[in-house]
């Protein structure tokens, strides 16, 4: 088990600072120093490419540039790099995704990856017309990733559940190879989803300790179904530990009280029990300094004090910084979503001061410390989808039926916690 590091394309805009990072609200005044036009997210891309990430996130939101459109024209400007399409599955058909991801993995030739959003903001799910509440739009979620896998299958689906319903639902080609899902969630109703549907569970860099119980979880709920683990978290990495503090001293110094008392009254406000974990880790308190916000070795929850979703960051040394990837990589992490502020030059901290230290300790695939191209290829295939050919099954949450099998043996309902 190797690690696989992707970054992030900063399509809401860029900078120095997380000042006006609250998901660059634009109606709170300029939120960037670097607009997100294509040529510089093009920038970010290539470095992210060239420093031997496999792909990059791109976020979805009313706050940033649309996912699809903005990764498929970076297709021409990158070789090899994957992107990590996010998408909210509640605004768009479940037989029309599966439609343009088929389309996308034909026109990039393998390269797409997708992070499905259930969502846990009302207030932004409600922008899109979505005005079901926090568990029906897992419950949703559900249903969705069932029609959308059954679609690549290449056989026409019937399907008839509380959320959808389609018949004959069918694409030009199955996608080859099918892209793998990435899915995030920390409730009861999304954990049992993650365990059936996704291929890799995504988690924010909460301290290990908690990220160890929450795939002890997933893990118990997925049974023999296979699944990986990734961890999402920003980085601040130099030469030198003073060094790296000193940048993360920087950030926090730039922050105005006003600006973090206004953040956290809308973060304390998510349905998200992710967001609710994230704002546990710092309290939203400024006044705790830079390693008053540190709350494991290394790892620093002073990014979220502004900025919703992924709020802590890896800070230190190189070697301190590849230490602490190696003690989530000891858990069961494989994949790590990183970013840093601007993503343009963190991206090479990162990727010529970390990346060759984890190589050196053969936690990278590839000799040269680069990802290896076809390690993704096959997490598509966990779900049994590459026959063609199976009896009805009922689906694993005993209310629908289709007629292609369901993402591996078909099995009860996987429990929920309490």
């Amino acid at each position: 088990m190797t690690v696989v590091p992707h970054w992030f394309l900063p399509t809401s805009g860029d900078g120095r600072t997380v000042v006006e990072r609250f998901h660059a609200n634009r109606s709170l005044g300029a939120a960037a120093l670097r607009e997100p036009d294509i040529d510089y997210l093009a920038q970010v891309a290539r470095a992210a490419e060239h420093n031997g990430f496999a792909g990059v996130l791109t976020p979805t939101g009313t706050w940033c540039e649309d996912a699809w459109l903005t990764t498929a024209a970076l297709l021409a400007r990158t070789s090899t790099l994957k992107f990590l399409v996010a998408f909210r599955p509640g605004v768009i058909s479940p037989t029309l995704a599966a439609q343009m991801a088929a389309t996308y993995q034909r026109i990039s030739r393998g390269r797409l990856l997708l992070n499905v959003v259930t969502g846990g903001d009302e207030v932004e799910q409600r922008r899109f017309g979505d005005w079901l509440d926090h568990d029906q739009r897992y419950a949703r979620t559900d249903e969705f990733l069932h029609v959308v896998r059954a679609v690549w299958s290449g056989r026409p689906v019937d399907f008839a559940g509380e959320h959808y319903r389609v018949e004959g639902a069918t694409l030009l080609a199955a996608p080859d190879p099918v892209p793998p899902i990435y899915f995030g969630g920390s409730s009861d109703a999304a954990l049992p989803v993650a365990a059936r549907r996704a291929d890799v569970y995504l988690t924010w860099g909460e301290p290990p300790a908690q990220v160890a119980e929450k795939i002890g979880r997933v893990r118990a709920l997925a049974g023999d179904r296979p699944i990986r683990f990734g961890v999402r978290l920003h980085t601040i990495s130099r030469d030198t530990s003073a060094e790296a503090w000193r940048e993360a001293e920087k950030l926090l110094e730039a922050l105005d009280p006003a600006q973090v008392a206004k953040a956290q009254e809308q973060l304390r406000a998510s349905q998200s029990v992710g967001q609710q974990r994230m704002v546990a880790l710092h309290g939203g308190d400024l006044s705790r300094g830079v390693r008053g916000l540190e709350v494991h070795p290394g790892l620093w929850a002073g990014i979220g004090l502004v900025r919703g979703g992924a709020g802590t960051a890896l800070v230190g040394s190189h070697e301190e910084v590849a230490d602490l990837i190696g003690e989530y990589h000891a858990l069961g992490v494989e994949e790590f979503v990183l970013s840093g502020y601007p993503h343009l030059e963190e991206a090479y901290w990162f990727g010529e001061g970390v990346l060759p230290i984890l190589a050196r300790r053969g936690l990278l695939a590839g000799a040269s410390g680069g990802h290896s191209p076809d390690s993704h290829d096959d997490l598509g295939s966990h779900d049994g989808l590459k026959s063609h050919d199976g009896p009805e099954l009922s689906d694993p949450t005993g209310k629908i039926a289709a007629r292609v099998p369901l993402g591996g043996d078909p099995r009860g309902a996987v429990p929920s916690s309490s």
